[in-house]
């Protein structure tokens, strides 16, 4: 489990195929204090850490998280968001989260204002989920609030720390963003179908 509380930024430093696995190295200022088998969430995706090495960690995406994240399009160089999982002895900062991506999403706009940006992002309504106003949702590992909220869309504001220590700063109109809806909205958005 998470909370969406960003723990900081990492560099894809190397990207192996292995059949229908991907196999990404990241290096960041967590890597020498993780452990193999250890759960890391990368822009919001829980990855097992499978290899340590100088100042990096490795992990393995199988196919099944290659299509249904943003996972498969990592570059070397790329920003990655990382968050330890929740201890439970610790604050909730953000708000539940699993790791478990729902599916992505497409920016659609985006705006600096005065002191702080707002995105706009747009995601396939048929498959059931939903935001509201005021509500958590998860972007790339992220927690944050819902600010306007439409049948297949959503906005986020976002303040100068967030976008300072979060891969946000790098996404722009057409980029694509992991989402975790909030698991209690999932929830009853399926009682809700029945």
């Amino acid at each position: 489990m998470f909370t969406g509380i960003i723990e900081t930024l990492g560099t894809v430093t190397d990207l192996k195929h292995d059949q229908g696995n991907l196999h990404i190295t990241v290096a960041s200022a967590i890597s020498n204090e993780l452990k193999i088998d250890q759960s890391v969430a990368h822009n919001g995706v829980c990855l097992t850490v499978v290899a340590l090495a100088d100042g990096g960690h490795t992990v393995t995406a199988i196919e099944e998280t290659l299509n249904k994240t943003n996972i498969g399009t990592f570059k070397v160089g790329d920003l990655v968001n990382l968050e330890r999982c929740m201890q439970m002895n610790a604050r909730l900062d953000g708000h539940i989260v699993q790791g478990h991506v729902d599916q992505t999403a497409v920016c659609t706009a985006y705006k600096e204002l005065d002191g702080s940006w707002e995105y706009t992002f747009e995601y396939d309504a048929a498959k059931g989920n939903v935001t509201v106003e005021k509500g958590s949702i998860c972007v790339n590992g992220i927690s944050l609030t819902v600010v306007n909220s439409g049948p297949n869309y959503f906005s986020v504001a976002i303040i100068p720390y967030t976008w300072e220590h979060t891969n946000l700063q790098q996404v722009r109109i057409g980029s694509t963003v992991n989402l975790e809806f909030d698991i209690i909205g999932k929830y009853v958005a399926r009682l809700m179908q029945r």
